[in-house]
């Protein structure tokens, strides 16, 4: 092996210290976050909490908790997130390999329908009239089907199809396979990387909605969500008064917590089931996104 220069020394250490320094830029805030959300609240207002808490508490977590909805919305939501990103990937993948198929001859013109709407929309009180016309008020479906597919997602998924050779289609018709059994034999296994990526996007827009529980399903209790009752949680938080939480340090008070701690907690509550399911489909999402960004 050739022996390293004192130039090699002096560029391994820059890139080491480097990669440290973007390591601590990229993870400080979240641990800052996770410090607070694990500080007790009145010791926060001091300031001067950097990646430790000062004073370890769950008290914030429990204060979010304990809200009797709060379990419900956990099952819905952790319901609307699964069912709603398998049919959805499903349903994305199959108009991609639709679109996709040359001998399909309005590809073109439905391709070119699916791009126009990612620039042009009606708008809120379109969507509004169309969920109503469609009877799909304070029902759960209103969280699966008016974003069933996306435009962008349809469009990554097929600029991966595009790159599986097409001898693989022609060889499975010549031994009798269908379109079916072709799609869900050889092109879904061939699409696994982009089809992890498409799963991840899809999972965490679901996992962080609450507008549309809001808009559509706010009278119905049983159709809650995660993010639409910590949503309330907050607000309410943040509209008592101040000096309540800063200066009243009464225990019997109904709230114990102040609306910082309280976003931190909510913060951490939020974004814990994403962090622990990216470490399964990081080598996919990165494989997926680079194939599938090269591809015009």
């Amino acid at each position: 092996m050739k022996k390293k220069t004192a130039g090699d020394v002096v560029f391994e250490i820059f890139n080491y210290l480097l990669m440290i320094i973007l390591a601590v830029i990229t993870l400080y805030p979240f641990l800052h976050v996770l410090a607070v959300s694990l500080n007790d609240p009145y010791d926060t207002v001091k300031g001067g909490i950097t990646i430790f808490p000062r004073k370890f508490t769950l008290v914030n977590y429990t204060e979010t908790l304990n809200y009797p909805q709060i379990p419900w919305a956990v099952m819905i939501t952790v319901l609307r997130t699964v069912i709603g990103t398998a049919i959805g990937v499903l349903s994305t993948a199959m108009v991609a390999y639709v679109i996709n198929r040359k001998d399909f001859i309005a590809r073109r013109p439905v391709a070119i329908m699916f791009i126009i709407t990612m620039y042009v929309g009606g708008g809120l009180i379109p969507d509004y009239m169309l969920v109503r016309g469609l009877g799909l008020m304070n029902n759960f479906l209103v969280y699966i089907l008016p974003g069933l597919i996306s435009p962008f997602n349809v469009i990554v998924i097929k600029s991966y199809m595009e790159g599986i050779p097409p001898d693989l289609e022609e060889s499975a018709m010549i031994d009798g396979a269908n379109d079916f059994l072709i799609f869900w034999r050889i092109i879904l296994p061939l699409c696994a990387p982009v089809i992890a990526t498409i799963s991840l996007f899809i999972a965490v827009g679901h996992w962080n909605s609450w507008f549309d529980t809001y808009l559509y399903c706010s009278s119905e209790p049983k159709l809650t969500t995660l993010q639409y009752e910590l949503q309330k949680i907050l607000s309410n938080a943040t509209a008592s008064s101040q000096v309540d939480y800063y200066s009243n340090l009464d225990p019997n008070r109904t709230m114990k917590v102040t609306p910082h701690s309280l976003r931190m907690a909510m913060t951490i509550i939020v974004t814990l089931p994403i962090l622990l399911v990216y470490p399964f489909v990081q080598r996919y999402f990165i494989h997926g996104m680079t194939i599938g960004a090269v591809k015009s």
